[in-house]
C-alpha cells in the first residue's frame, strides 16, 4: 500500500482537485485506490457528492473509542475502483474534545493496516491546519504532496507547511520526502510567473518540474463529480495531473531503491 497526503496551511490551493485528479488514473488503471477526506471542511466528500453535514460513518469515527472497522466507514465514487472514506464536519472538533490524549496521533496508522489488503494507493486530503488530523496524515503517509498557487499569499502558506513539516520530521526521526506542485498558474500575468521563480530558487530540490495550469474544465467536472482526468482526457489540466502522478511513482520507486541500497550495506 502507497499512502500520499495531500497538504497545505492554506486553503484555495488546489488540495482537493489534486487528490482527486493525481487519484483517478490509477483507479481507472485498475488499481483499487482509497480516498480519505480528513478536512471538516469535507470538500472532497462533497466532489462525489456526498454531504459532510449528515454522513453517517467518516473518518471522525476512526478517533473514537468505538471506532467500528475501518471498512464499513468507505462508500463507493463515481469512479470504479475509487473509494471514498468521506469527513464529517465533527472533525473540527476533534482537538478540543481529545485534548492531550495521548496515543491519537496514530489513529489513521492504525486504521490503514486493517485495510492494507484491499488498496494499493492512497491519498489523504488534509485539513489547512495543524492538529491531530493533520499530524496524523504525515505519520501516515510515505511522501507529501504540496499544492501551491503561484502567488504571493501562497507563498507565505507553504512556509508554515514546511515549518510544520521539519517538526513532524524531528517527531518520525528521519524525514519525509515533499514535492512541492505549482498550481492554477496563469503563465500570462507576471505574478505568477514572478512566484514560480521564487518557488524554485527557494526550493529547487523539493519541487516538481512542471505546473497545473489554470483550466476552467476543472470546475466543470467537480460539478459532475467527475474527475477531469476520466472525464476530457484531453484537457491540459488533465494530461498535467497523469504527468505528476508519473512523477511521484518515480521518486517513490528511487526512494524504494535507495532504501534498499541502505539495507544492503548495514547488514
Amino acid at each position: 500500500m502507497r499512502v500520499f497526503a495531500v497538504a497545505n496551511q492554506k486553503g484555495g490551493v488546489g488540495k482537493t482537485t489534486t487528490t482527486v485528479n493525481t487519484s483517478a488514473p490509477l483507479a481507472a488503471a485498475g488499481r483499487r485506490t482509497l480516498l480519505l477526506d480528513l478536512d471538516p471542511h469535507g470538500s472532497l466528500t462533497s466532489y462525489f457528492g456526498y454531504d459532510p453535514d449528515s454522513v453517517k460513518k467518516s473518518t471522525y469515527h476512526l478517533f473514537q473509542t468505538d471506532a467500528p472497522d475501518p471498512s464499513k466507514m468507505i462508500v463507493q465514487t463515481s469512479v470504479k475502483n475509487l473509494d471514498l472514506m468521506p469527513a464529517n464536519s465533527a472533525l473540527a472538533t476533534l482537538d478540543r474534545q481529545l485534548g492531550v490524549q495521548e496515543g491519537k496521533g496514530l489513529v489513521i496508522v492504525d486504521a490503514l493496516a486493517k485495510l492494507k489488503d484491499k488498496y494499493s494507493y492512497v491519498f489523504i486530503d488534509c485539513p489547512p491546519i495543524l492538529g491531530v488530523l493533520m499530524v496524523n496524515a504525515l505519520a501516515a503517509c510515505e511522501r507529501l504532496v504540496v499544492p501551491v498557487q503561484a502567488e504571493f499569499l501562497s507563498l507565505k502558506g507553504l512556509e508554515r507547511m514546511i515549518r510544520t513539516l521539519n517538526m513532524i520530521t524531528q517527531a518520525r526521526g528521519h524525514k519525509l520526502p515533499y514535492l512541492i506542485v505549482p498550481t492554477m498558474f496563469d503563465k500570462r500575468t507576471r505574478a505568477a510567473r514572478e512566484s514560480l521563480t521564487s518557488l524554485r530558487e527557494t526550493y529547487p530540490y523539493n519541487i516538481w518540474d512542471e505546473v497545473i495550469p489554470i483550466d476552467t474544465r476543472f470546475r466543470d467536472a467537480s460539478k459532475l463529480g467527475y474527475p477531469l482526468t476520466m472525464l476530457n482526457p484531453g484537457a491540459r489540466g488533465a494530461k498535467s495531473y497523469r504527468q505528476l502522478l508519473t512523477a511521484l511513482l518515480r521518486k517513490t520507486h528511487e526512494d524504494e531503491l535507495a532504501r534498499a541500497k541502505i539495507n544492503s550495506e548495514v547488514a
